[in-house]
């Protein structure tokens, strides 16, 4: 899941091709194979000890970078990013490495790219405005029994556990849908790249205090961290939290926000298939019929929404 920013720059810089290819190809196909590889990460890492572990460390690597350059934080920054890191990471990525040591990788993915309808909803219910139009309607339509579908799959219910760890996918994915309308009328002012380094290290630092309050470092056996978990883990940290990461606010800085979010489209399919590829995990029929749903409706949301600014 991606990190928002607020009030991201507008595009007006020109760049050279191969950087504008590689920034894109890493937040639609790098942000999209983190999924299978926070799979891999908690087959024998804890849950919030491995996502803990992941956050803490990109932040404070890219905290310093702008330390070095000569950014100083504010508590005002700090406060808000507390808050920011506690719906984006402690909430928002922390269900979803503990719902992935059951729930196959790629439905995770498919049931988070359901992100924009909650937070279009988000922001109605803060806004307290329920503006709507033909095309909203049908997109939060479609989104919601696309939802509805992915609940009632078979894969849900092939396992005790396995649809409870899916709502805590779907209340992760609303908490981020929260986090970015806080972000947004958090109105705070600064380089992106350090507020988001200062979530990341907020938001690392309370799921490493979960880890602890949850038993997980006393649980843990150092010896039986296999090998892939921590190449999933190293993966996660480097290409998953700082390369795309910095790709996504380099690309921010030059492209309408609309065209960098295209990754939302991008992502749930590359991770479904990097997990029936790797991981062979199954896919449904009623999978992706629901997928198709709500990409559709992430369409239709974004559609409406740009009609409703229009008016």
């Amino acid at each position: 899941m991606p990190v928002e920013t607020p009030s991201p720059a507008k595009p007006v810089l020109h760049s050279p091709l191969i950087l504008v290819v590689f920034a894109f190809l890493a937040i639609h196909l790098v942000w999209g194979s983190t999924y299978l590889a926070i799979r891999f990460a908690v087959e024998t890492i804890p849950p919030f000890l491995a996502v803990g572990v992941r956050q803490f460390t990109a932040g404070s690597l890219l905290l310093l970078w702008c330390l070095a350059k000569g950014e100083r934080p504010t508590w005002q920054q700090w406060r808000a990013s507390a808050i920011i890191g506690v719906f984006f990471f402690l909430i928002g990525h922390g269900t979803v490495h503990w719902a992935e040591q059951v729930v196959p990788s790629g439905l995770c993915a498919v049931i988070i790219a359901s992100e924009p309808i909650w937070v279009f909803l988000s922001s109605a219910g803060a806004e307290r405005k329920w503006r709507m139009n033909a095309t909203l309607f049908t997109g939060l339509a479609l989104g919601l029994v696309g939802v509805g579908l992915l609940f009632q799959g078979e894969t849900l219910r092939s396992a005790p556990g396995v649809l409870f760890a899916a709502v805590a996918v779907l209340v992760g994915a609303i908490s981020w849908s929260i986090g970015i309308v806080y972000s947004r009328r958090s109105h705070l002012s600064g380089n992106p790249v350090l507020l988001s380094a200062m979530s990341l290290v907020s938001g690392g630092a309370l799921l490493l205090l979960a880890s602890a309050l949850f038993g997980e470092w006393g649980r843990v056996s150092w010896a039986a961290i296999s090998p892939r978990s921590l190449w999933a883990l190293g993966y996660l940290i480097v290409f998953g939290s700082i390369v795309a990461f910095t790709a996504y606010n380099w690309l921010l800085e030059r492209y309408s926000p609309t065209l960098v979010a295209t990754h939302t489209y991008v992502n749930p399919v590359v991770a479904v298939l990097l997990g029936w590829w790797l991981a062979g995990e199954r896919v449904t029929l009623s999978m992706g019929v629901a997928a198709a749903m709500i990409l559709a409706a992430i369409l239709l949301v974004e559609r409406g929404g740009r009609g409703l600014s229009a008016e």
